[in-house]
């Protein structure tokens, strides 16, 4: 029986992966330098932190990392806080699960305040006790810390934790580490076929979801 629910925010519950395919090259054009490489494939599972470390150690920028960091989301702001919208059908499926009792929070490579933002616009931040970021435990998603310190956080064990995630790489991290996994579809992920295969359940999309309340109930 599932008693609690994380949920990785970019993908997952928000339909903003697209301004992350050019985050990378636009903020280093900002910088006056010029990329020789597909960032968003070689940022992928990086942290913020890590990424600013990448500019200054092959690209010769001279910023700090926070400082880095801190452009990185200036550029980004706007658009969490004025313009993102939540993926379809993600508001009822959480109020559904709210009404179950079911404790949730949200773990993100985002920054805490832009991710809290758009969740509080959408009206949905209700549903969360706490936002987990890969900056506030300094750990990627490489890494399972982030999934522990939530569950830690809602007093759940790993085996009635659900873990949803859209990108692989993340959603095989929490299932090694012991936790019920769920896919969510989103385009950006090109491994699907991968993807299905590694999670205890798949969601094309939060409206057909009859899949995930016959694996919550098993």
């Amino acid at each position: 029986m599932i008693r609690g629910a994380i949920f990785d925010l970019d993908g997952t519950l928000l339909d903003s992966m697209s301004i992350w395919d050019t985050i990378g090259e636009d903020y280093l054009r900002s910088l006056g330098k010029e990329p020789r490489e597909d960032l968003k494939e070689t940022f992928k599972t990086f942290t913020l932190e890590q990424s600013a470390q990448y500019y200054r150690d092959h690209y010769g920028v001279a910023l700090s990392v926070r400082e880095l960091v801190d452009g990185v989301n200036q550029m980004v702001e706007h658009y969490y806080t004025d313009r993102v919208l939540l993926k379809p059908g993600a508001a009822d499926f959480l109020e559904q699960l709210d009404r179950r009792g079911i404790k949730m929070c949200v773990a993100t490579v985002t920054d805490q305040k832009l991710a809290g933002a758009a969740l509080e616009r959408l009206g949905v931040r209700k549903y969360f006790s706490e936002i987990f970021t890969c900056t506030s435990t300094g750990h990627s998603k490489e890494e399972p810390d982030i999934y522990r310190e939530a569950a830690k956080h809602m007093g759940t064990e790993k085996a009635e934790t659900a873990v949803f995630e859209d990108a692989l790489h993340a959603l095989k991290t929490a299932g090694k580490d012991g936790f019920l996994t769920v896919a969510v579809y989103d385009a950006h992920e090109r491994e699907q076929d991968l993807l299905k295969e590694a999670a205890d359940c798949y969601l094309q999309d939060y409206i057909h979801a009859e899949e995930f309340w016959r694996f919550m109930n098993r």
